[in-house]
């Protein structure tokens, strides 16, 4: 009998060392809460970069277009000079 009294008492202890040791519900809580922040900000940082890489885009191609369109007026001038310089020689 005290055998088995002290297998059961033994038994008790050995378990609630384990429920002890491990983690709070609060604990768990705010590791979980501290993840979700995380992922929060890296989700942030992700769309400004987003949003700044699309802003380069655009100016990029603005940048492009005036450049295209600086091209067009420079060629039609040479050309309107081209035209003008054949009707003196004639």
């Amino acid at each position: 009998m005290k055998k088995s009294i002290s297998i059961v008492a033994v038994a008790a202890l050995v378990t609630s060392m384990f429920v002890a040791c491990g983690p709070s519900k609060a604990e768990i809580e705010a590791k979980e809460k501290a993840k979700q922040d995380s992922l929060t900000e890296v989700a942030k940082a992700d769309s400004i970069m987003k949003a700044e890489e699309a802003m380069k885009a655009a100016e990029a191609a603005k940048a492009d277009s005036v450049s295209q369109a600086m091209k067009a007026d420079s060629i039609a001038k040479a050309e309107e000079a081209a035209k003008g310089a054949k009707k003196g020689k004639k």
